[in-house]
């Protein structure tokens, strides 16, 4: 069931309520425009995913080893990445040029580094990596780059289409998790819906007038309310922010306000809808700001995300001047793919409130267990143990929690908690922007 598979971080922190996350066994495909703009998103991807300690493998036919390492400079250093390279002997002949770098010895490199010999057959290729997949625990990541070069390798979308086809389904069985990359304008429409149909997520990036988008055109598993709708972005090295235009001064995006808030809420667009009294396509049209809600449907919104109407209408509310707030204006809010009778989670102050830390009310109930995190977020967190007793699983580590005691993560995600007694176990939870 989707429920049962753990979820993980994009590693980009504003993508990930936007995609809800990346599950374990999902293949996702990414259609780039312009050939540059996936790497900032596979390499968010990496960094995140060799700070959990998760073993990684980076299949390269695009790049020479050395190019690759002055890429991935300290990441480059990890002993959980293994690195299959598939271009010395593919696009780069076995020339001595590129044979250099192993000659000069590559022992100096904590990862490690896998010469493919025949890169020119599949068979070799999914070989290499399932024999280095075998050395691996746990949940394991990887980044195919690319697609595109594996294409002029092998002569032909045939074998490209028979290589993902065969592979993606097995890797799903494996607990893989990883990212197919391929340049959007360099494949048939044909090729592309056979791996759209197989994959379980597909991003489309694109550059048009200067400006680039991010489009998710599937996501298995998930409501997503944005599905084939470009998300504009800015990225400065691995920093990426979404919707980050500046707007004239005093005209208010009420659409993107109350985006804003519903997801601080944590409910999806259909949730919303069916709390107001509406459909979800009018929530959608009001988001995207091509309607404006009615007076009533607009009232029912501030009460069901549990805001002040001026909170519509205010980039920065005066409620984050205040200094006191009161047990009541507390708000529960939906942690997705969560078991709800297990957990419970309320944000102690207001949703239009702007602070760079919030704050959390956990309970978890007697006797459960959650099969992931609570939350999908990037930056620190902190976590007191209010009453109860817990296990955290960390890893392949696992700790017991009782009262007093304190949680510290950085980019760390606990894969499951538990609750080891009889009663509720309560924490207060912090997330740090």
């Amino acid at each position: 069931m989707a429920s049962e598979r753990i979820r993980i971080s994009t590693g980009v922190s504003e993508l990930d309520p936007l995609l809800g996350g990346l599950l374990i066994g999902d293949n996702v495909v990414v259609y780039d425009d312009a050939g540059s703009l996936a790497a900032v998103y596979s390499m968010n991807f990496l960094q995140t995913s060799l700070a959990q300690g998760k073993s990684f493998i980076y299949v390269s036919f695009d790049r020479s080893p050395r190019n690759l390492m002055d890429k991935l400079g300290p990441l480059a250093e990890s002993e959980h990445l293994t690195i299959l390279d598939c271009f010395t002997f593919g696009k780069g002949k076995g020339a001595d040029i590129f044979l250099q770098f192993y000659n000069d010895g590559n022992d100096k490199w904590p990862c490690r580094i896998t010469q493919v010999n025949e890169p020119h057959d599949p068979d070799q290729v999914m070989g290499s990596f399932l024999k280095a997949h075998s050395a691996m625990t746990g949940d394991v990541r990887f980044v195919f780059e690319s697609l595109t070069g594996m294409q002029e390798l092998w002569a032909g979308e045939d074998q490209i289409s028979r290589f993902y086809t065969h592979t993606c389904p097995r890797l799903y069985e494996l607990n893989t998790i990883g990212y197919w990359i391929m340049e959007k304008n360099a494949h048939s429409k044909r090729l592309k819906a056979a791996i759209n149909q197989i994959a379980q997520v597909a991003i489309e990036l694109s550059l048009k007038r200067g400006k680039t988008s991010l489009s998710i055109l599937k996501a298995e598993n998930r409501e997503i309310d944005t599905i084939n709708t470009p998300l504009y972005y800015w990225s400065n090295g691995l920093s990426i922010s979404f919707n980050k235009e500046k707007r004239p001064t005093g005209q208010v995006d009420l659409g993107r306000r109350i985006r804003e808030l519903r997801i601080k809420r944590g409910l999806s667009q259909t949730e919303l809808a069916r709390l107001v009294g509406v459909t979800p396509s009018n929530i959608s049209q009001v988001e995207s700001s091509q309607i404006y809600p009615s007076l009533p449907a607009l009232i029912k919104m501030g009460e069901t995300l549990s805001v002040e109407m001026s909170a519509f209408f205010q980039e920065h509310n005066a409620v984050s001047r205040r200094l006191v707030f009161s047990e009541s204006e507390a708000a529960t809010v939906s942690l997705p793919d969560m078991p709800k009778d297990s957990i419970t989670a309320r944000l102690l102050t207001p949703l239009d409130c702007d602070l760079k830390t919030e704050s959390y009310l956990i309970e978890l109930h007697p006797k459960s267990t959650l099969p992931a995190h609570f939350f999908i977020h990037k930056g620190e967190e902190l976590g007191y143990v209010l009453s109860g007793k817990l296990q955290m699983k960390l890893g392949a580590v696992s700790y017991s929690l009782r009262t007093g005691d304190l949680i510290c993560l950085d980019k760390e995600m606990p894969s499951q908690w538990t609750n080891t007694g009889a009663t509720s176990a309560r924490m207060l939870w912090l997330k740090i922007s």
